[in-house]
């Protein structure tokens, strides 16, 4: 009788067939919630973040700049969301992330316990935006070969 045992490698095959076969969906899908999910709070007035906008834009009204920018974060997970749109997303994104390191230099009290090494919580928030570049890069890496990347529409 024959002893089953277990393939570490074809399983592990497996496992980066799948990840390298619908990552890239994952990735596009999981920011479009991000940015929608987070605009929708900006809109509703119920953003944790609203305070380090509102200190960070003072020359514009926050009663009028916090739901635009809701809006434009919202618009940019939407059109994630749906594959054609990843242009619009990916390009309304890269115009609004220039922004979001204000703070960092605007607001250094506010960001770091002792700059640059020691970051506040809002400082790890702006922070991880590079994270959020990075994969829409690697979203816009996908567009002229969306058969390759997951084909949700």
């Amino acid at each position: 009788m024959e002893s089953q045992h277990f393939d570490l490698d074809a399983f592990d095959e497996w496992i980066a067939g799948a990840m390298e076969k619908y990552g890239h969906l994952l990735l596009r899908l999981s920011l479009g919630l991000v940015f929608a999910w987070f605009g929708g709070l900006k809109i509703a007035g119920e953003s944790p973040a609203n305070t380090l906008v509102e200190k960070t834009v003072y020359w514009i009204r926050p009663e009028l700049f916090i739901p635009i920018l809701g809006v434009w974060e919202a618009a940019i997970g939407i059109c994630l969301l749906y594959r054609p749109l990843i242009r619009v997303a990916l390009f309304l994104m890269f115009l609004q992330m220039g922004g979001t390191f204000l703070p960092l230099m605007l607001l250094p009290e506010v960001c770091f316990i002792r700059i640059p090494f020691v970051p506040t919580m809002e400082g790890q928030y702006i922070i991880k935006n590079l994270v959020l570049i990075s994969a829409g890069i690697v979203i816009g890496g996908t567009v002229r070969h969306p058969a390759r990347h997951g084909r949700l529409e």
